[in-house]
């Protein structure tokens, strides 16, 4: 029996997007400023999907910018998701259906939705090649899977900060870098999962903030608080905390004193397999050879471009 890996706490990533369901509203920047790109990035297809699922909605900021954004005519019922019942709670709040699911165990079936899309949620799922196969199989043929994910990029100054002022003031560091998945690796993912025509690129959103315990307090309030596994439990010191205000204004600090804060946004972009798309050819089949392309001349293996050069070796 395959041994299933724990790298992120579950229940605490349900537990602080709980905690920050209430005051959402005021911390929720980068929820709408991604959510806006991502919905953006449907006015280039040219199709229709009757039912989509938003995976991970939180209170809702993609069906809010899918509104926004034209209407979006293209969906006629988006069904919102979340780990958070009270996240959920909150998107049902702007009349579309929503339920309480992990994006672990989809409790959908097989072919269920036209069209897949995630809001920066699937960074913390623990088997992400399971979680894109179970969406794979969610979506009916040429079904469109859209998403958004952090990278390993994000946050790195703070993340560095906090490491180095733990290891400084408590004698030793729990984990507190998340390990995101590398955008070079998500398309081979995708392509794993049984998805076709992949395609992953980054984004960089950066802002800034007059010091760190602001851009603490601001991921504190979007839900993203630190939900590795192996991290130390319990709260963290406070003055562990300021220690690493201190190293991140002392190396990151621009003229005006304000600290810039990096989120590296991957985009994922997948259809279902449908005899209907794009197929590649078989090894073999192709017309025309390379050399033809290349204009150049085409030689059997060993042969070389001058025939008198193997007579003037010595």
């Amino acid at each position: 029996m395959e041994e299933r890996i724990e790298v992120f706490d579950r229940r605490a990533v349900r537990r602080h997007r709980e905690r920050a369901a209430p005051g959402l509203a005021e911390h929720d920047f980068l929820l709408r400023e991604v959510a806006g790109r991502l919905a953006e990035r449907l006015d280039d297809v040219t199709r229709r999907f009757p039912l989509a699922l938003d995976l991970g909605c939180h209170d809702g900021a993609l069906g809010r910018a899918l509104l926004e954004n034209g209407g979006h005519g293209s969906i006629e019922t988006l069904v919102q998701a979340d780990l958070s019942p009270a996240m959920a709670a909150l998107a049902a709040g702007g009349g579309r259906p929503a339920l309480a699911a992990d994006e672990e165990a989809l409790p959908f079936a097989e072919g269920a939705f036209d069209a897949v899309f995630s809001l920066l949620s699937l960074h913390w799922v623990n088997d992400l090649p399971g979680a894109l196969v179970q969406l794979r199989r969610a979506l009916k043929p040429d079904g469109l899977f859209l998403a958004a994910m952090l990278g390993g990029e994000t946050l790195k100054e703070l993340r560095a900060a906090l490491l180095e002022a733990e290891i400084e003031v408590e004698g030793g560091a729990g984990p507190r870098v998340s390990p995101f998945a590398d955008v070079r690796d998500l398309g081979a993912l995708l392509q794993r999962a049984g998805f076709a025509l992949p395609v992953a690129d980054v984004d960089e959103i950066s802002v800034s903030y007059p010091n760190a315990l602001k851009l603490m307090a601001d991921l504190r309030g979007m839900g993203e608080a630190n939900a590795v596994a192996d991290r130390r439990k319990g709260f963290s010191r406070r003055a562990t905390l300021m220690r690493a205000a201190e190293l991140y204004a002392e190396r990151h600090a621009g003229p005006d004193g304000r600290l810039p804060a990096n989120f590296q946004v991957i985009y994922l972009t997948a259809w279902a397999p449908h005899q209907s798309q794009p197929q590649p050819l078989a090894p073999g089949s192709g017309k025309a050879s390379l050399a033809t392309a290349l204009e150049s001349q085409e030689r059997s293996a060993g042969e070389t471009a001058d025939p008198q050069a193997s007579k003037r070796k010595t």
